[in-house]
């Protein structure tokens, strides 16, 4: 089975390869798509359009069995206070779509806040963290768990949510 991820991302690809617990007969690559959203997802049917965008734009692009997406936003719940870091997938066949969700990890008030003004996540953990690149590490979920949950596990339990309909015989 051959499996394209919609992002050049490594941390991405590994998500995937930990979610289908790649073997022999699966090769999983890097496919580098737009989203078709903006830079800074926010809401959850905008992350998961990125997502599905992704999946999609991986089966055009031609010779995958399954094309998936993966996309990070952020999100409000209703009843809950504060803005979370939300992460959505989706698997794509060609005939159907499976979506699942990750954690969601609720950003502190001083992240929100700079998210809220117009700011991406990404850059506002790295000015944060004083560092460069925390998206292709350990995200902004590892940061916020002290390490306890790092991007490539969260990424990959929301892959393994949308590939439910594709191992399951439930659906």
């Amino acid at each position: 089975m051959r499996v394209g991820v919609g992002s050049g991302n490594p941390v991405k690809r590994r998500a995937v390869e930990r979610a289908l617990g790649t073997n022999e007969t699966e090769s999983v690559e890097s496919v580098a798509v737009p989203s078709g959203v903006s830079e800074q997802p926010t809401g959850h049917a905008e992350t998961v359009a990125g997502a599905e965008n992704r999946a999609a734009a991986v089966l055009e692009a031609g010779g995958y069995d399954l094309g998936v997406g993966l996309e990070g936003g952020v999100a409000r719940f209703e009843g809950v206070d504060g803005l979370f870091l939300v992460m959505w997938a989706a698997v794509d066949d060609g005939d159907r779509v499976g979506r699942g969700s990750g954690p969601s990890l609720r950003l502190p008030d001083g992240v929100a806040d700079r998210v809220d003004a117009g700011g991406e996540l990404g850059p506002i953990m790295d000015d944060v963290l004083d560092t460069t690149g925390v998206a292709r590490r350990g995200g902004a979920a590892g940061a916020l768990t002290n390490g306890g949950l790092d991007r490539t596990d969260a990424l990959a339990a929301a892959v393994s949510g949308a590939l439910g309909p594709f191992v399951s015989d439930l659906y």
